[in-house]
């Protein structure tokens, strides 16, 4: 592919503006921590995760506005903003990619099974995770960035360099971010901190046996808002075929049976447990087994891509064409620092004793690494990078781990522990060869230095591997992993494919229903992940993901066809982004406050005041207006909407 000459960023090449400064790396980490922590929460809670660039991005952006009033200089920070969102965003992707596995480790330590991960064990293979990532990608740039420029138009990087181009605006949508932080915060403090009013609202439907609920978080309106009607509504769908289709029919056939893994009857599981009982125990095995077949199909159909992808990259690569001395937008890292990186991160991986595989096996973790790292790259410039089958990429490197593990007899728990911190490098390097190649995006349009963002990038990852051991470590202390608060719901699938694979006692007749339902879904050609998703999780995650996509639906419906409707709908997108952000950041302050005590109580047990004011139901659903009125305050009530042409 001739690289496209004609193209000009915002900032020539000649010109030289602030960018990797002391203020962009301060802020940067300071978003790296603050969005990542929030992600890994988000993630935990519902096995889903959003980009942190854009909010990073327009945080930055008015920083610097605030900055600019006091100071001779208002129009030159666009670089430095982007080096913001650079830091931020790769915060935001390690800590993505490490929740989907690591967790696993909990499980099985609270089973028993292992010792509790150390600290700086989580550090260190998240850390070789994100670096891998870097250094796979540093060579892709000039391939897929500049030489497809136009070709792979990368959706997210593409959009957040028009958020900063439209700079100028960049105070007032900071305020909408900042806003929905403070607005979040707040009712997420009275759900769970205060716990004044009920978190779900649930509808048991005992003629049929069975049930429909709602949460009333923001973060969860958020997500259906930021993902849009479509995927909220299969994922809805996917949670109605569970709990009012499957759970029903459990009943209705077996109410007398003792059903594996159950001990007792379906019906006395109903009896003390309710839905949920037979929920967990019958419909999450298949949940699995449909998210398992899903992210395989994903893979399967995108080989084709992933083998022109591959070749491509390659050929752009070892392309041996005269470039000449090289402009500040087009200098990379060094290729001998990449190469030295590498051989060190290769020791590592052979040398840390949680991956007891040896320099053989270390050198097939880099392959791996660097074909799905070129998958990931590429893929992301064509479908974005919600569509990027990372999850089908970590279950399918388990799976081959998992039978080369047990191929050499290595079927302890020291060869499970081994395959998820196989998975957890791959998963990570995945996800942010994906998340850097946006991040170069907007780079490539605004002029920055790409040798700059890659530093960047450095920086985030390392800051992000340094946190998330705490983060998992805080989060597992005040709830457990798998538990209602926290149903970790990749890792958990994660950890059921290890252990089947090693031979573990899964119902396997369960699991494959499953399967083979997700294979009836794609037949329909409806997308099968977040179906998927649906079935696995609590339907009250669904059901409140729902009602965000219906609320974006709505806006979209009214707004059809006016001039003023991207900003309308973008500006829900920051207030939603600031929601998200401000739950995660409070759910992890609540985390603190159940470990830390006074006088012997937990100062969790001190602020609630449930037992004093309880509005139940009515007063959760009333936290659910709120909410959906602060989005609406931000899209149909705010100026840009008033503003029609």
């Amino acid at each position: 592919m001739e690289e496209n000459n004609s193209f000009k960023p915002y900032v020539s090449a000649d010109k030289v503006l602030p960018e990797f400064t002391p203020s962009s790396i301060i802020i940067g980490v300071l978003l790296a921590i603050v969005f990542g922590a929030a992600n890994a929460y988000l993630g935990l809670r519902v096995g889903m995760t959003v980009s942190a660039s854009i909010p990073a991005a327009v945080i930055g952006m008015g920083v610097y506005k605030l900055i600019g009033r006091f100071s001779t200089k208002k129009d030159d920070t666009i670089l430095e903003s982007n080096m913001v969102q650079t830091i931020g965003s790769a915060g935001e992707s390690l800590a993505a990619g490490a929740i989907f596995t690591m967790p696993a480790l909990f499980l099985w330590a609270a089973e028993g099974k292992a010792q509790m991960p150390g600290i700086v064990e989580i550090a260190l293979i998240a850390m070789i995770g994100g670096l891998l990532g870097i250094c796979f990608m540093v060579p892709l740039r000039k391939a897929l960035i500049v030489k497809e420029h136009g070709t792979l138009p990368y959706p997210e990087g593409t959009a957040c360099a028009e958020v900063l181009l439209a700079g100028q605006e960049g105070g007032a949508n900071a305020a909408v971010v900042f806003i929905g932080m403070g607005v979040s915060a707040l009712i997420k403090f009275i759900v769970d901190g205060f716990k004044v009013v009920s978190n779900v609202a649930t509808l048991t439907i005992n003629k049929i046996h069975g049930e429909i609920s709602t949460e009333v978080y923001p973060a969860l309106i958020s997500v259906g808002y930021i993902c849009g009607f479509k995927i909220a509504s299969y994922m809805f769908a996917g949670a109605i075929l569970g709990w009012l289709v499957l759970i029903p029919a459990i009943y209705l056939f077996g109410a007398h049976t003792v059903l594996y893994p159950a001990t007792v009857s379906i019906a006395e599981v109903w009896k003390t447990a309710g839905a949920s009982g037979i929920w967990s125990n019958y419909i999450r095995y298949i949940g699995a087994g449909a998210v398992a077949a899903g992210g395989i199909i994903s893979l399967i159909k995108s080989l084709p891509l992933i083998c022109r992808t591959f070749a491509e990259a390659m050929k752009g690569i070892f392309n041996k064409e005269k470039i000449g001395k090289e402009e500040r937008t087009n200098r990379d890292l060094n290729i001998g620092v990449v190469l030295g990186m590498l051989a060190i991160l290769i020791i590592l991986i052979a040398a840390l004793p949680v991956i007891p595989i040896g320099i053989l096996g270390a050198v097939i973790i880099v392959i791996f690494g660097f074909f799905f790292a070129t998958v990931s790259s590429r893929m992301v410039g064509l479908v974005g990078s919600s569509n990027n089958p990372v999850s089908g990429m970590a279950i399918a490197t388990l799976l081959i781990t998992s039978l080369i593990l047990k191929a050499t007899g290595n079927t302890s728990a020291s060869g499970m522990i081994a395959a998820i911190a196989i998975g957890s490098v791959i998963c990570i390097v995945a996800a942010m060869a994906g998340d850097m190649s946006q991040d170069l995006k907007t780079g490539y349009i605004l002029g920055a230095t790409p040798v700059k963002q890659q530093y960047g990038e450095l920086i985030g990852a390392v800051v992000s591997a340094v946190t998330i051991g705490f983060v998992l470590y805080l989060l597992n202390s005040a709830w457990g992993f798998g538990t209602a608060e926290l149903a970790a719901p990749q890792a958990t699938l994660m950890k059921m494919i290890v252990e089947g694979v090693m031979g573990g006692n899964l119902p396997w007749t369960l699991v494959f229903i499953g399967v083979f339902i997700a294979i009836m879904i794609e037949l329909l050609s409806i997308p099968v992940l977040p179906f998927a998703i649906g079935l696995y999780l609590p339907i009250e995650l669904s059901a409140c993901i729902m009602v965000g996509g219906v609320l974006r639906l709505i806006l979209e419906k009214v707004y059809d066809g006016k001039a003023n409707k991207d900003k309308v709908i973008n500006n829900g997108v920051l207030c939603c982004s600031g929601m998200i952000a401000g739950e995660g950041l409070v759910g992890i302050l609540l985390a603190v406050l159940a470990v830390v005590t006074i006088k012997g109580k937990t100062v969790a047990s001190l602020v609630d005041l449930s037992g004093v004011l309880n509005l139940g139901q009515a007063g959760g659903l009333a936290v659910m207006a709120v909410i959906i009125l602060v989005v609406l305050k931000f899209t149909i009530w705010s100026k840009e909407a008033k503003v029609e042409k």
